[in-house]
């Protein structure tokens, strides 16, 4: 586990940084991203690294320019010389009600959530392949149970769910490729009102909000279990099987 090495897309904060530390506290060299936060993504690599001597490194880029994706996809590769795991983690959210959005907002959503991961493992397949590589996408479970007022992202994460599918048949045998759906794990940065907070833990069964460790168990979980490809693992206390007159 020590020589393999985890891409980890939009790791310089939230859930993104966790699971780079939780995988790196399981023994995997870990290549950082970030498009905007460079200092926090300058800290947790310098973090990383006092816990282990070159152990992590990081890129910096746009992933909805090709240009740049094609430049942060070979840094990436050059960092340690290989890549093992890709975890398509970097993800815009924001509401777009029909009469309030305009083409940039469609970049912004489709081209993190959708375009981006396809794009980063069609430049990082050959890695993949020749290591026996796994692709873990970050869905949501509002790919199936759409979000209202939120049409753009939902698209774009269901798009990521149909690119899930097909990529696990098309690069099968070599590399395997799933899905995590995070259901409410963290609250979001803006103030949420308690009222809101009581609604959204009123539709989850288990009644309780997710942790930054449930999903990075489930990631290291679909690293390691060699026999699952194409599947998208819900991390959500049930709430995507809850009864919908009730959610």
């Amino acid at each position: 586990m020590e020589n393999k090495v985890v891409f980890i897309t939009g790791s310089a904060k939230r859930l993104g940084a966790y699971s780079a530390k939780f995988l790196h506290n399981l023994g995997y060299r870990i290549v950082l991203h970030c498009h905007h936060s460079i200092e926090q993504v300058k800290d947790l690599s310098t973090q990383l690294n006092e816990k282990r001597a070159d152990s992590a490194k990081w890129v910096q880029g746009d992933l909805c320019n090709l240009k740049e994706l094609n430049r942060v996809a070979q840094s990436a590769i050059d960092a340690f010389g290989r890549i093992d795991v890709l975890i398509n983690n970097a993800s815009a959210f924001y509401p777009t009600p029909l009469n309030d959005f305009n083409s940039t907002d469609w970049q912004a959503l489709m081209g993190s959530n959708a375009q981006a991961p396809l794009f980063l493992i069609q430049k990082l397949q050959k890695q993949l392949i020749q290591n026996q590589g796994v692709v873990i996408n970050m869905v949501d479970i509002h790919a199936q149970r759409p979000l209202s007022g939120h049409t753009i992202y939902c698209m774009a994460k269901a798009a990521l769910v149909t690119l899930t599918q097909s990529l696990a048949q098309e690069l099968a045998p070599q590399v395997r490729v799933n899905g995590v759906a995070p259901g409410a794990i963290l609250w979001p940065d803006t103030a949420l009102p308690e009222n809101e907070k009581s609604a959204i833990l009123s539709q989850i069964p288990l009644r309780r909000l997710g942790s930054e460790k449930d999903i990075s168990e489930a990631i290291a979980f679909l690293i390691s279990a060699s026999y699952v490809t194409g599947q998208i693992l819900a991390v959500d206390g049930g709430r995507s099987i809850a009864n919908p007159s009730v959610a």
